[in-house]
């Protein structure tokens, strides 16, 4: 009998866990011939979570948890739970039910046909803003343009994984981690299924426009090299420029002779150039950073107390 582990990383879910629990086990008990076990990922809750899910766990012998010793952030606590994982499959799931459990009996389905990655593409997003439903459309357009790399546009962590793809996932040991980048990096026999995704059950997400911002960036740089060339190739064309104004000025000089006028043009074309290499700088210092970060060798996460699986009472 094949088992399949559900990974959830959880970060202030005390609203919603007890519901995401109920509703996924009563979906789990209408699957046949598999078995299953939580993993829940505590990812530095500052409420009631961790307690919930000991609870959980003195209840149900499919539980089993990992709790970090402080906020990592979700990429970190996906990592904790796949290394912990040992089924023949993983299923990543978030705790607010915009992860619909009733997927899992399709997902499973097309796995058992081969394909080892089977993931949920979101049809339509309610409960979220126009603005952020634009800008995560431009983003993975961006990205998928600028880099080599397939990303998967509208695919979210929601996925079965088969364990061959958990196993190539966690030999990359990257600190500053894009996940959903990763799973097109690996490669291997994906399937998208369409659902349509619905708004949280309970509590208030945990993702502001500057964390998603800052995840946008983590794509980019992870995945790409372009901003680099951008920046190497607008300074060849600023340099090329002013080499051409410059020969004008000294022609114009020869021919009309005295001095040019024209200090609030040269004052305003030195300010241009200082504000792009300066951007230019700053693009580096992203990249150069991330290799600081990189060089320490620190691990991507610290596990400050785990619940490990039980055999089930008979």
């Amino acid at each position: 009998m094949k088992r399949i582990d559900i990974l959830v990383p959880c970060y202030n879910e005390e609203a919603v866990l007890h519901q995401f629990y109920e509703r996924t086990s009563s979906v789990l008990e209408q699957i046949e011939n598999y078995q299953f076990t939580f993993i829940f990922v505590n990812d530095g809750s500052r409420d009631r979570t961790i307690s919930i899910i000991r609870e959980l766990y003195e209840k149900d012998a499919r539980v089993s948890y990992i709790s970090l010793s402080r906020n990592f952030g979700k990429e970190a606590a996906m990592l904790a739970g796949m290394d912990y994982a040992d089924g023949d499959a993983l299923v990543i799931m978030d705790a607010d039910l915009q992860d619909p459990p009733e997927l899992l009996p399709e997902m499973i389905a097309w796995w058992e046909k081969g394909y080892r990655d089977v993931s949920a593409r979101r049809r339509c997003r309610e409960g979220e803003t126009f603005f952020k439903k634009w800008s995560s459309h431009v983003y993975y357009k961006l990205l998928k343009k600028l880099t080599s790399v397939p990303v998967q546009q509208d695919v979210g962590d929601f996925r079965l994984l088969d364990r061959r793809c958990v196993q190539a996932l966690c030999s990359l040991r990257e600190c500053q981690r894009y996940t959903k980048g990763l799973f097109s990096w690996i490669g291997f026999e994906k399937k998208e299924i369409l659902f349509d995704r619905p708004p949280r059950a309970a509590g208030k997400t945990k993702w502001n426009y500057w964390q998603l911002f800052n995840l946008a960036v983590d794509g980019i740089t992870s995945f790409t090299t372009a901003p680099l060339r951008a920046a190497s190739f607008a300074g060849c064309l600023l340099a090329f420029l002013a080499a051409l104004y410059m020969c004008f000025i000294v022609v114009r000089t020869l021919v009309y002779g005295g001095d040019v006028a024209g200090y609030p043009s040269l004052i305003s074309v030195v300010l241009f150039i200082g504000g792009v290499q300066l951007m230019f700088m700053g693009i580096m210092g992203e990249y150069i950073g991330r290799i600081y970060n990189e060089s320490k060798g620190r691990p991507p996460y610290i596990a400050e107390e785990r619940g490990v699986k039980r055999k089930e009472k008979s």
